[in-house]
């Protein structure tokens, strides 16, 4: 702790973002990174609080008062070496995390917690900009080959963990760039490309080799789950080819909204408008989904959700109104109830604040209506909730009109075919069933298989997907080496 009395003598410097009606006539990042001097005061209001809560709600387990401290002395350099020996990725979650290390800070108990991803971004990207992030090759190798199936943030992180430990790593992607969903799912206006694509850089460099465009297990993919594959590997092939497998890919299967109407045209899946999109800004065609002059519906009240908002005004929508099924949730958290863990409150994100966004609460969609084949309008009904349960309210019936329906409901499981492929079981919510155990944690039941990320425990975080691919990589170089030095 830098400075004792500094949370009562510092209020918490935000980050600032660009005006909205310059933001939404691009894709660019509009969150402005703190400067040298806001973050040493953001810094110094970290409490010398005892019990750190924010380590532990933190998925990776930062350390964070201790790079808060180094950043207040301005000791940058070990500041990136410490968040570092946490977290491979700290520019992907000072971006796009929650942050519920933030709901944990004790200081928020009582006043404007610290702003600690906020602090983080400004670390690691004092760090790119001072060319203190380089490769780090392994100083020998072990001869021990290593496939990566999937290329989001659990796959990258176990990768450039198994590089770093001598392993010849290989990460198959059926996508055309490396990402996963960090790419083909958020917008570039929440995280841009250049992001990843200096990360890979620095994991080619490492001796990771990329094989992108590429399908491994099954070639039938649920519908809304998108693939540029130009090429399928068999399971068979890659389990004969390699000492172990990392099973790594996301929960990619979305939920559907089986209702009258379903097959109109206009109706789509959440990722079937945002990964197009994506691929847009990338420079590989125009969007075939366009919300220009629309009136939007967004079925699902989540992050995936928001991005569709941001997009759509970015698109130029005539209005945009967001679905959600449970009822407003209270505009302040109670703090003795629920802290220090992760509260139920009103959250607005900066997509709502870009235009004029209708928000509706425990409202449920019975029909999608529509003329010659098009939707036209999306037709409700009011919900109580009483002890959980949910009844309609008689004559509360209305239809919105709507030229366009994004569903970002979340989704359910990843993709079967390729745990099929491998012969893994899978649990009772079709995620390939494995353990987090310290001894035999990550191991499928097919020998040398482990899975990790949402393949493992389903849809989460960014940061909860890091955390998966670190453990998992050090479960599997425990088990092609005896024993293991990367940290778990």
């Amino acid at each position: 702790m830098g400075k004792p009395t500094g949370f009562l003598e510092f209020p918490r410097q935000s980050q600032d973002y660009l005006p909205v009606a310059e933001r939404i006539a691009n894709y660019h990042e509009f969150v402005l990174k703190l400067d040298d001097d806001k973050a040493k005061i953001q810094g110094a209001r970290c409490m010398d609080c005892g019990v750190p809560f924010c380590n532990n709600a933190c998925p990776v387990n930062n350390i964070i008062p201790d790079w808060n401290d180094l950043v207040f002395k301005g000791n940058w350099q070990r500041a990136i070496a410490v968040l570092h020996s946490t977290n491979n990725f700290p520019e992907f979650t000072g971006r796009v995390c929650p942050s519920p290390c933030e709901a944990a800070c004790t200081l928020g108990y009582n006043a404007d917690a610290v702003g600690i991803k906020s602090i983080e971004q400004a670390i690691v990207e004092k760090a790119w900009s001072e060319g203190w992030v380089t490769p780090q090759p392994a100083p020998a190798k072990t001869g021990k080959k290593v496939a990566v199936v999937g290329g989001g943030p659990a796959g990258l992180a176990a990768a450039q963990q198994l590089a770093r430990a001598g392993h010849d790593v290989t990460v198959f992607e059926k996508n055309n760039r490396v990402g996963g969903l960090l790419r083909y799912g958020i917008p570039d206006f929440k995280l841009d490309k250049a992001v990843i694509d200096r990360r890979a850089q620095q994991m080619e460099a490492e001796g990771v080799r990329f094989r992108t465009g590429v399908l491994v297990g099954g070639k039938d993919l649920p519908k809304g789950v998108a693939s540029d594959a130009k090429e399928i590997v068999a399971a068979a092939d890659i389990l004969a080819g390699f000492d172990a497998v990392v099973l790594a890919g996301g929960s990619e299967t979305p939920r559907d909204l089986n209702v009258p109407g379903r097959d109109l045209e206009g109706v789509y899946f959440a990722l079937e408008f945002l990964i197009p999109q994506n691929h847009e800004v990338a420079g590989d065609g125009a969007n075939p989904v366009s919300a220009k002059d629309c009136n939007v519906v967004v079925i699902g009240g989540g992050d995936t959700g928001s991005d569709c908002v941001g997009t759509s005004y970015r698109h130029g929508a005539k209005t945009v109104t967001q679905f959600e099924l449970m009822p407003k949730p209270p505009e302040k958290e109670n703090k003795p109830l629920v802290w220090p863990y992760w509260p139920t409150k009103l959250r607005t994100s900066s997509s709502h604040q870009e235009g004029d966004t209708r928000r509706e609460y425990a409202i449920a969609t019975k029909e999608f209506v529509g003329r010659d084949g098009k939707l036209t309008g999306v037709k409700t009904v009011r919900l109580e909730w009483n002890d959980g349960r949910m009844t309609e309210i008689p004559g509360s019936e209305e239809v919105f009109p709507a030229e366009r329906v994004f569903l970002a409901m979340g989704f359910t499981a990843p993709v079967a075919g390729v745990l099929d492929a491998f012969g893994v079981k899978k649990d009772a919510r079709g995620n390939a069933q494995a353990s987090t155990e310290p001894v035999g944690g990550y191991a499928t039941n097919v020998p040398k298989v482990f899975a990790a990320g949402d393949m493992r425990r389903g849809q989460s975080l960014v940061v909860w997907a890091i955390r998966e691919g670190r453990q998992c990589a050090r479960a599997v170089d425990e088990f092609l080496m005896g024993a293991s030095v990367l940290p778990r």
